[in-house]
C-alpha cells in the first residue's frame, strides 16, 4: 500500500524536487505491500521502464518543459524538446491563462482536457490549486455538454469498455489495465447521464469526471483511479442513427441479459482488485436499486447517485436545521417533500429516514416525515405501479395530490426536487410553503443547470429572502432589498473522494449505511456558524480536500468501531488526521531516471 504521499522534500543525486508521488511505482513485487517511507529512507527517484519520445507521449510520466536538463540527457530526449526549462508554476499560469482565454465553458473543457491526456501531473496540480474555478468545468454543469459531444472528441482512449460483446471475455480483459493497485473505480452504464437521459458509450464522460475529483480533491493518485463504461446498446434513436457513434447501435439489452453482463464485470474487478472501491453512477431507476441491494454486502461498493446524494442532501438539512435555529436531532419533526421518486429521490429519503432512526426516532415516525411525488402525484399504498422502495414511503391518504397540493395540506418544511425538470418550482409552490414555515429549506438539486427546478433568484424572491436554499448546480450570489444571499452548492463532490479515500485507505470490507451518516455529520460540522449566518449550508469548494480528509476520518472511524477494516491498524488510529494526511496524493514533479532492464 502506499506509504506516505505528502514529503517536504525527498533528495536524490540528480534532483532536490518533490518526489511525483503521481507516478509512484513500486519497488517490491507489488504496489499494493509499497511502503513511501522506504522511498525517502533511500532517496531514490522515480524509476520508469521508458526511454526517450516514450516518456514525453506518457501523460502519467510526462513533465513536458519542465524536465532538467539533467533529465534530458539521462532519459534521451535532448533536442526534443524547447531549451528553455519552465518550472511547474510557470507551465500552470501559462495553462490557467489558456483556460480562461476560452469564451465558453465547453471550450475551457476542451483545454484542460487536452491537459489531461499529456501530462496528469501538472493537470492536477491545477486542479488542486483551482478547485473551485475548475470543478465546473470538468464535472457539473459543463460536462453534460463534454458527454454529448464525447463521441465527436475522442482522441485517444482513457478508462475501459466492457461491452455485451465482451461475455466470457471479462475475468481475461481486466488484466489489459496496466494499474495492479486500483482503489477506486467509478463505473455507468451511459443510461441516465445527469438530466440528459441516454447517452450510451458516450457517458464515459462522468467516470472520468469524477475521477478527476477523487483525485485532486480526494486525495487518491491518479494511477489508482479506474474509469469504466459497461456498453449494452442506447434507447437513444438519435445515437442509433448516428454513424460515427462509438457504442453498440443497438437497443438497449434488459433483464436478466444485462444483469448477467454487470455482474461479470463485477466479478471480474473483485478478482483482480478485490480491495477496490466501486462506484455505480448514473445508471437508470430501475437497475440502479437491485445493482445496490445485490453487490453493497458483498463488495465494496456504493452508488452515488443515491447514496453519495443522499448523505450529500442530509449534511445540507443538518446545517440548514442550524441556520433556522433548530437542533439537528430535530429532523424527525421536519415534513419533507420530495419531488422526484426515482433512484436519486428514493435514495435520498432513505438515507433521510436511516438519520432519523439513528437520532432515536421511532420507524413511524421516521415515515411520516416524508412526502414524495412523481409525475402521478404523492405516492399512496393504493398506487400498484410502485417497486418496493417506492412503496415503503407511501402514504394511506392524498392519492394524486400535486405538488402544491401537498404544500398547502401537510405545510412541509423542507422540499427538495430530484426530478431533471427543469422550472418544476412555481411561484405559487414557494410562496405557499413559505406562508406556512418562517424559514422553509429549499434545494432544487438536479444537474445540469438548465434541469435545476428553480433558480436561487427564484427562491429568494418568492420566499421574501426567508429560505435557506442550496442547489446542485452553482448559482452565482443574488441581490435583493439591499441584502446579498450567498447560495451553495448541494454537490456530492462533498462526500464521494472523501469516501473513496477512508473506505480505500481502512481497506473496508463494504460500505454500510453508518458509514453514510457519518459522513454527513462530518460535513454538516464543517460549517462555520459564521457562514451559516450567510445562509451558506456547505462549505466553499476550495476547502473541499479538507472537507475529504475530515469525511475520510469519519469513514474510517465508523468502520473500525464495526470492525471490517482490512488495512488499518491501532497505530495508525491512534494519529488518525496525520494518517489520513500523510496518504493523500499531492501532485508534484520528482526527478525520474530509467528502469534497468
Amino acid at each position: 500500500m502506499l506509504g506516505r504521499l505528502r514529503l517536504d522534500r525527498i533528495v536524490s543525486k540528480a534532483s532536490t524536487r518533490p518526489l511525483q508521488t503521481s507516478l509512484l511505482r513500486p519497488f517490491s513485487s507489488s504496489e499494493h505491500d509499497f511502503d513511501f517511507d522506504s522511498l525517502r529512507k533511500f532517496k531514490a527517484p522515480l524509476q520508469v521502464p521508458k526511454r526517450g519520445v516514450d516518456i514525453l507521449h506518457d501523460p502519467l510520466f510526462n513533465k513536458g518543459t519542465a524536465f532538467k536538463s539533467g533529465e534530458r540527457d539521462r532519459l534521451r530526449f535532448r533536442g526534443l524538446l524547447p531549451p528553455r526549462r519552465l518550472t511547474m508554476d510557470m507551465q500552470a499560469k501559462r495553462m490557467l491563462q489558456a483556460i480562461r482565454d476560452n469564451d465558453s465553458d465547453i471550450g475551457k473543457n476542451k483545454c484542460i482536457e487536452d491537459l489531461h491526456d499529456r501530462n496528469e501531473t501538472l493537470y492536477h496540480r491545477l486542479l488542486v490549486d483551482n478547485i473551485e474555478e475548475l470543478a465546473p468545468i470538468i464535472y457539473t454543469p459543463t460536462v453534460g455538454q463534454a458527454c454529448k459531444e464525447f463521441g465527436t472528441r475522442f482522441r485517444k482512449p482513457r478508462g475501459m469498455y466492457f461491452s455485451a460483446e465482451d461475455k466470457t471475455n471479462m475475468a481475461a480483459m481486466v488484466y489489459n489495465w496496466p494499474q495492479r493497485d486500483v482503489h477506486v473505480i467509478v463505473v455507468t452504464d451511459g443510461s441516465r447521464i445527469l438530466g440528459l437521459g441516454d447517452l450510451g458509450a458516450n457517458g464515459m464522460g462522468i467516470p472520468i469526471g469524477k475521477l478527476s475529483l477523487y483525485c485532486a480533491a480526494g486525495g487518491i493518485a491518479p494511477h489508482r483511479v479506474l474509469p469504466v463504461t459497461i456498453d449494452v446498446g442506447t434507447d437513444n434513436e438519435e445515437l442509433l442513427e448516428d454513424e460515427f457513434y462509438l457504442g453498440l447501435q443497438h437497443k438497449r439489452i434488459k433483464g436478466k441479459e444485462y444483469f448477467e453482463v454487470v455482474d461479470e464485470f463485477m466479478q471480474a474487478v473483485k478478482h483482480r482488485w478485490p480491495h477496490a472501491l466501486v462506484q455505480f453512477e448514473d445508471f437508470r431507476s430501475e437497475v440502479a436499486q437491485p445493482l445496490l441491494n445485490n453487490y453493497r454486502d458483498t463488495h465494496l461498493c456504493f452508488n452515488d447517485d443515491i447514496q453519495g446524494t443522499g448523505a450529500t442532501t442530509l449534511a445540507g438539512c443538518l446545517g440548514s436545521l442550524r441556520a433556522t435555529g433548530k437542533a439537528v436531532e430535530e429532523l424527525g419533526n421536519q415534513r419533507i417533500l420530495i419531488a422526484g421518486a426515482g433512484s436519486a429521490g428514493i435514495g435520498v429519503a432513505g438515507v433521510l429516514y436511516q438519520a432519523m432512526l439513528e437520532q432515536g426516532f421511532d420507524e413511524a415516525t421516521a415515515k411520516k416525515a416524508f412526502f414524495i411525488a412523481d409525475e402521478h402525484g404523492l405516492l399512496t399504498k393504493d398506487r400498484t405501479d410502485l417497486n418496493t422502495e417506492q412503496a415503503f414511503f407511501a402514504r394511506d391518504e392524498g392519492k394524486g395530490m400535486g405538488l402544491e397540493e401537498i404544500a398547502a395540506e401537510y405545510k412541509p418544511t423542507i422540499l427538495l426536487g430530484l426530478t431533471a425538470c427543469g422550472g418544476l418550482f412555481k411561484e405559487n409552490l414557494i410562496r405557499t410553503m413559505s406562508a406556512n414555515c418562517e424559514k422553509p429549506i429549499i434545494f432544487p438539486l438536479s444537474n445540469p443547470t438548465s434541469s435545476a427546478e428553480c433558480t436561487a433568484e427564484q427562491a429568494y424572491e418568492w420566499s421574501n429572502g426567508t429560505c435557506v436554499f442550496a442547489s446542485g448546480s452553482p448559482f452565482d450570489p443574488v441581490e435583493r432589498d439591499g441584502k446579498t444571499y450567498y447560495p451553495t452548492q448541494c454537490n456530492n463532490m462533498f462526500i464521494f473522494p472523501g469516501l473513496g479515500l477512508g473506505a480505500s485507505l481502512c481497506g473496508a470490507k463494504k460500505v454500510t449505511d453508518k458509514m453514510l451518516y457519518e459522513s454527513a455529520v462530518a460535513l454538516a460540522n464543517f460549517v462555520t456558524e459564521e457562514e451559516l449566518e450567510q445562509g451558506k449550508v456547505f462549505p466553499r469548494v476550495s476547502q473541499i480536500r479538507a472537507v475529504s480528509k475530515a469525511v475520510a476520518c469519519s469513514v474510517i472511524r465508523e468502520a473500525w468501531k464495526d470492525g471490517i477494516t482490512t488495512r488499518v491498524k491501532e497505530k495508525e488510529m491512534s494519529d488518525l488526521e496525520n494518517f489520513v494526511d500523510s496518504k493523500m496524493y499531492d501532485p508534484v514533479y520528482v526527478p525520474i531516471v530509467e528502469k534497468p532492464f
